[in-house]
């Protein structure tokens, strides 16, 4: 671990090299379980990074703890070390559906985890949850949100259980150890969260993603807005300016890479203003905001208004988008089929 740690910190020199001055808004550790690295390890990144970076702009410094593991000395380090947001996952408050995920922690440390981060100071806290589970029903589904409401946090991530290639998960499927949720099911349930949690005051901002207002997760907006980020890491995407950037995926890979002296990165593109136009449009269909015309002329000089005419009326007409003189955005049918509206903005016409 102290290895990796210093390939990041290697990794990050370059970054400054190659771009003179940065001066990070927000902060992300998460991809995995950072709260893994030992307490020296995980001070001596965040000190590294404070010495190349200019960080007096930090307005939200995020890390993604795994609540078996939370410990109030650690927390404590974290939050006099500048990270201001914790992200817990959860995922789900059946111990069921924790061992068909193969999480190994019980429901009951969520519940610790939280006392303990408040005790450490913390204030903005987000729990993830999945839903979909194979054998997950809307009972279980239901009273894992009225748990997760219970903690008296501000911020909820819920995500639909994705079976990515050759992963545990989806060995298992398909050699019939379990059997998928339906769609129809993943769809109650993805309406449960969103009529249960605006009850309760936390509405939806992004599709995966509710808040008390105030509370959103900024780093994530500047994703979903087409801003300029940095990615460390094996696998870390980064985009600055319309250049996107990917970094090699594969541990060793990544590993021998960093020390030649030249960003670890297995893919290099150079978008188009039409690109980055469709793109934005395709991010900001994720928030309940929608796409601003006006913010794509600025951005891109792009009337989208004028290039997807037919897209739009036709969209508008099925009753998947609101659409005005301002802007568009989903409605709730819409939000059921995201990403196929989302795809018909891929390219321009």
């Amino acid at each position: 671990m102290d290895a990796f740690v210093d390939l990041l910190l290697q990794e990050a020199d370059l970054w400054t090299l190659a771009a003179r001055r940065v001066t990070p808004q927000t902060i992300f550790f998460g991809g995995g379980t950072p709260s893994l690295l030992p307490i020296e390890s995980m001070h001596r990144l965040i000190d590294g990074l404070q010495n190349r970076f200019d960080l007096t702009a930090i307005e939200e410094f995020t890390i993604e703890i795994n609540p078996a593991t939370a410990d109030l000395s650690y927390l404590k380090m974290l939050h006099d070390l500048g990270v201001n947001r914790l992200s817990f996952g959860a995922q789900s408050f059946n111990l069921e559906e924790l061992k068909t995920l193969e999480r190994h922690h019980n429901p009951a440390e969520v519940q610790r985890s939280v006392d303990l981060a408040r005790n450490a100071g913390f204030t903005r806290l987000n729990v993830d949850l999945i839903y979909a589970i194979p054998g997950q029903t809307m009972d279980t589904w239901s009273q894992s949100l009225a748990a997760a409401m219970a903690l008296g946090i501000d911020h909820l991530s819920c995500y639909g259980l994705t079976y990515e290639s050759n992963t545990p998960m989806t060995v298992r499927k398909r050699l019939g150890h379990f059997v998928a949720a339906e769609d129809e099911l993943e769809l109650q349930m993805f309406a449960q969260a969103r009529h249960t949690l605006a009850a309760a005051g936390i509405d939806w901002y992004e599709i995966s993603n509710y808040a008390r207002l105030g509370q959103e997760c900024r780093h994530n907006l500047i994703y979903w807005t087409g801003g300029n980020y940095i990615g460390l890491g094996p696998s870390a995407a980064s985009h600055v300016e319309g250049h996107r950037f990917k970094n090699r995926s594969h541990l060793r890979e990544w590993e021998q890479a960093v020390p030649s002296g030249a960003l670890p990165v297995i893919e290099h593109e150079l978008l188009s203003m039409t690109q980055r136009a469709s793109e934005r449009i395709m991010l900001e269909l994720r928030l309940r905001t929608g796409v601003r015309f006006k913010d794509l002329v600025r951005y891109a000089d792009f009337d989208a208004n004028e290039v997807f005419a037919e897209t739009l009326q036709r969209l508008a007409h099925h009753g998947l988008i609101t659409l005005s003189d301002d802007g568009f955005s989903l409605t709730d049918r819409g939000l059921n089929v995201a990403d196929g509206i989302a795809a018909e903005f891929a390219t321009a016409p």
